[in-house]
This record gives C-alpha cells, sequence and structure tokens, in this order.
C-alpha cells in the first residue's frame, strides 16, 4: 500500500519555496515552511497572500478556499518542526555542500518515517540522499516556476530510493494537483536535459551570426510552436541559473553541447541576468521589452 503523506515541511522560503507551499496548502495539506530568518518568511508569506489574492480575483479559487489554504500554513525558523513532517521538501540554494549540511542535519532530527525530497533542477539526488541514513526515504521533486501555474513536478527515483517512498512521492504530486513524471536520477532529468542544450544553442547561433536576437526567438515561436523564443525563456529563467545548470551538467556529462557560451559568461559578468536585473539579450526598461544591445 502507498505511504500517504499528511503533513509537509518546506525549507526554503524564496521563490520555488512559497509556490512549493502554497500549492501544498491550497490542497487541503497542513505545511510548515522554514527559513533561517523571520524577513524571507515574511517575504514568502506576503507573495503566497498575493498569490492567493489573484486566484480568487480570477474565479480560481474563492475566499473561503483562499482562508483555507492560509489556515493551513505556518512559517519558522526552526528546523526542528519541519523535521517532524511527512514529507520535508528543500527548496534552497543549488549548491550540494549547502543542502547537505541541511540533510546532515535533518536526519539527526527527523523520525524514521519522514520522507525526504530535493526541489534540485540539475544536481544529482543520489548525492543528497548518500549523505543520509535514509538513502531508501529519498526522492527528487523538481517543480517548475511558477509553481502555481506549472503543471508538471519530476518524480526522480536514485538507485536506493524504495517503491514506497517513490509511489508516495508520485501520489502526493498528484493530489497537489500536479501531473508527475518518472525521472531516472541523472543531471537535468528529462526536462533540463533537453531544453538546457536547446537555449544554449540559441545563444551559440547568436553569437555566430546566424540570425538576431528577434528572429532566433520568432523562427522558434512561430516554426515549432512554442509559447516563447529559447533567448526570452533564458532571460526568464535567469541567464544566472541558465549558465549555473549548464556548468553541473557539464561536469557530469562532458559533452560540449552543455557548456556555457563565451556570450552568456560574458553577460553574467556585466551583471546583465534577464528579466530580473533589467537586462539581458532582451532590454526591460522599455515596454514591450526590445533586443538589447550586446555589440555583436
Amino acid at each position: 500500500m502507498t505511504k500517504r503523506i499528511g503533513t509537509v515541511g518546506v525549507v526554503g522560503a524564496g521563490l520555488m519555496g512559497s509556490g512549493i507551499a502554497q500549492t501544498a496548502a491550497t490542497a487541503g495539506f497542513p505545511t510548515i515552511v522554514r527559513d533561517v530568518a523571520d524577513g524571507p518568511l515574511a517575504k514568502a508569506k506576503a507573495a503566497i497572500e498575493q498569490s492567493l489574492a489573484k486566484f480568487v480575483e480570477k474565479g480560481k479559487l474563492t475566499a473561503e478556499q483562499k482562508g483555507a489554504a492560509l489556515a493551513n500554513l505556518r512559517f519558522t525558523t526552526d528546523l526542528a518542526e519541519v523535521a517532524q513532517c511527512d514529507l520535508v521538501i528543500e527548496a534552497i540554494t543549488e549548491d550540494l555542500e549547502v543542502k547537505n549540511v541541511l540533510w546532515r542535519d535533518l536526519d539527526g532530527r527527523a523520525p524514521e518515517k519522514t520522507i525526504f525530497a530535493t526541489n534540485t533542477s540539475s544536481l544529482t539526488v543520489a548525492a543528497m540522499a548518500a549523505v543520509t541514513k535514509r538513502p531508501d526515504r529519498f526522492v527528487g521533486l523538481h517543480f517548475f516556476s511558477p509553481v502555481q501555474l506549472m503543471a508538471l513536478v519530476e518524480v526522480v527515483r536514485t538507485v536506493t530510493t524504495s517503491a514506497e517512498t517513490f509511489d508516495a512521492a508520485f501520489d502526493f504530486a498528484r493530489r497537489i494537483g500536479k501531473e508527475p513524471i518518472a525521472a531516472k536520477d541523472t543531471a537535468g532529468f528529462v526536462v533540463n536535459l533537453l531544453l538546457v542544450p536547446f537555449m544554449l544553442d540559441a545563444i551559440r547561433a547568436l553569437e555566430r551570426g546566424v540570425a538576431s536576437v528577434e528572429d532566433i526567438d520568432k523562427g522558434m515561436k512561430l516554426g515549432c510552436n512554442h509559447p516563447m523564443g529559447p533567448l526570452t525563456l533564458a532571460d526568464f529563467t535567469g541567464l544566472d541559473i541558465c549558465h549555473n545548470v549548464a556548468e553541473i551538467m557539464f561536469r557530469e556529462f562532458r559533452e560540449t553541447r552543455y557548456a556555457p557560451p563565451p556570450l552568456l559568461k560574458r553577460l553574467i559578468l556585466l551583471g546583465y541576468l534577464g528579466r530580473k536585473t533589467g537586462r539581458g539579450f532582451y532590454d526591460y526598461s522599455v515596454n514591450p521589452p526590445k533586443p538589447a544591445n550586446l555589440g555583436l
């Protein structure tokens, strides 16, 4: 019989963590959000309240459902509180050493029943499961941003993940209204394994003068029916995040298609990280955004 998860702990109150917490709470799960300081927790709470209000405004939730979701949420700086949940989902910085400090600490606090899940987008799950005493109860749950709107969750199974743990994680993803897919524990899983080279190839095409920023994006939108072009997508994701994920995958596979192009590195050095900094492949200081002057 599949283990039924009842309570959820989320470690990390950033964009992904708050989105995961909101989604779980809206689906009826008592959810505890933990961060290291009150400031990030207050910011996450405000963002969740604002997001839920928008859902009510658009008729996707009732005011009563919004109230119930907020009632399901609790915020804390105490790691011991989230450790007692049936499922603990980690959504902190994409740094293996930092993550493993957390996992060692949690492993010593959590009861045997607790399932650990990482929201990593590129690191191998086994590298985290190996530092705990519960590698059979360790799984990947890779959500996509914005979590509240994106349907997909990659459920990642390592060689040590038990069938019961995998089934419980898969069932949980469905119970919070997501569409789960099964992925093996390889860097990038399914989506980033295919998506990252796509974005990097678009940057290389720009470097080589194949076409302009605007025409590369327009070509993929109109020719392949993509909702946005690869360079717009890179800006939306964050050029620094694209670079970091590419580096992790390049170290894993040693294939040049995962190597970050020089242009991507130069933009990051200049602080042009995409939409979040107002400039990347596009200039977001104007509306609508226009292709940035990259000196190509």
